[in-house]
C-alpha cells in the first residue's frame, strides 16, 4: 500500500478506445481497488470512421461521437476523470512538441499521479500518434518534476511521478490479435509497419485483471465506430479473454522505488 495518500494512476494515450483495448482491465482492476484512475487522450479520433451510422459525418462530428464513446467506456471501467488535449487524429507527431509537452505537464501536475502509463516507443505497431504520445509523455514527466519549468497553465508546482510504464503486447497477444483482425499493418512513409510483439524476458510487469474482462468487453461495445475493424472480437474474447483483454503486460520504463528482474504483479509495487 502506498504511503503517499490516495493512489492515482494516469494513462496518457492517443485515441479513444486505447483506454479499453490497451489497458482496460488494468483500469477496471485498480478502480475497483479504490485507486483514482485518470485518462488523458491526445485526440478525439477524428479520422476513425468505420461506417456506423451509414452517413459519414465530418471529422469534427466523428470526434464528438468518439468522445462520447470513450466517456461511456470510461464509466464502465470506473475511470475517475477523462480529459483531452485537442490534437487532430493522425497529426499528433506534427504537433508543436514544446506545446504538447507543456499541456501534458500541466495535467500531470494537477492530477499528481504516482504511476503513469503510456504507449511504448514502438507505438504498438508503429502508429505515429502512438509514438508521439509516448515521446511527449516521457518528456513531460521530466518537465513536471522540474520546478523551473513553466507548464501550459503557467504553473511551476513540480510533481515527481514515481513510476512510468509502457504498455506492451506479447508475442502471444499479437498472434491472437492478428488472427482476430487479419493482421494490423500500417503504412508510414512508404514502409509497412506491424505488430512485432515483445519477448517474455522484456516484460517487467504483469497485471492480472481478468476478473474484469466482462467489463472490458462491455466497454469495447461502447466504441461502436471501431467494432467493424475488430472482426470476430466478441466471439474470440469469450474463450480467449485472459490473453486478449484480461492480463496486461508492461515495461517499467523507470521507477524511483524498485527495480530488478523479478516480474511485478502491481504497478504500485515499492510505494
Amino acid at each position: 500500500m502506498t504511503t503517499l495518500g490516495t493512489r492515482r494512476l494516469m494513462c496518457i494515450l492517443a485515441h479513444p478506445d486505447d483506454e479499453t483495448l490497451g489497458v482496460g482491465s488494468t483500469l477496471a482492476k485498480y478502480a475497483a481497488e479504490g485507486v483514482e484512475t485518470y485518462v488523458l487522450t491526445a485526440t478525439r479520433g477524428q479520422r476513425g470512421w468505420n461506417g456506423i451510422p451509414p452517413h459519414h459525418p465530418d471529422p469534427e462530428g466523428v470526434g464528438r461521437i468518439r468522445e462520447q464513446e470513450l466517456r461511456a467506456a470510461a464509466d464502465i471501467l470506473g475511470v475517475f476523470e477523462v480529459c483531452f488535449l485537442d490534437y487532430f487524429d493522425g497529426d499528433l507527431d506534427q504537433a508543436p512538441a514544446q506545446e504538447a509537452i507543456a499541456q501534458i505537464t500541466a495535467h500531470v501536475r494537477r492530477v499528481r499521479p504516482q504511476v503513469v502509463i503510456t504507449f511504448a516507443p514502438d507505438g504498438a505497431y508503429g502508429h505515429p500518434d502512438h509514438i508521439a504520445i509516448s515521446q511527449f509523455t516521457t518528456a513531460a514527466l521530466v518537465a513536471a518534476a522540474d520546478n523551473s519549468y513553466t507548464d501550459a497553465e503557467g504553473g511551476n508546482n513540480a510533481h515527481r511521478v514515481n513510476k512510468l510504464y509502457y504498455f506492451t503486447e506479447t508475442l502471444e497477444e499479437t498472434a491472437l490479435f492478428e488472427e482476430m483482425v487479419g493482421g494490423m499493418n500500417f503504412e508510414v512513409d512508404g514502409h509497412v509497419r506491424k505488430f512485432h510483439g515483445w519477448q517474455p524476458w522484456a516484460v517487467t510487469t504483469r497485471i492480472d485483471g481478468d476478473d474484469y474482462w466482462r467489463d472490458v468487453l462491455q466497454a469495447a461495445r461502447c466504441h461502436k465506430t471501431q467494432l467493424p475493424t475488430l472482426g470476430t472480437f466478441e466471439d474470440i474474447v469469450e474463450t480467449q479473454h485472459r490473453t486478449l483483454i484480461g492480463v496486461r503486460h508492461y515495461y517499467r520504463a523507470y521507477s524511483l522505488v524498485n527495480g530488478g528482474r523479478k516480474l511485478e504483479s502491481d504497478l504500485f509495487e515499492g510505494l
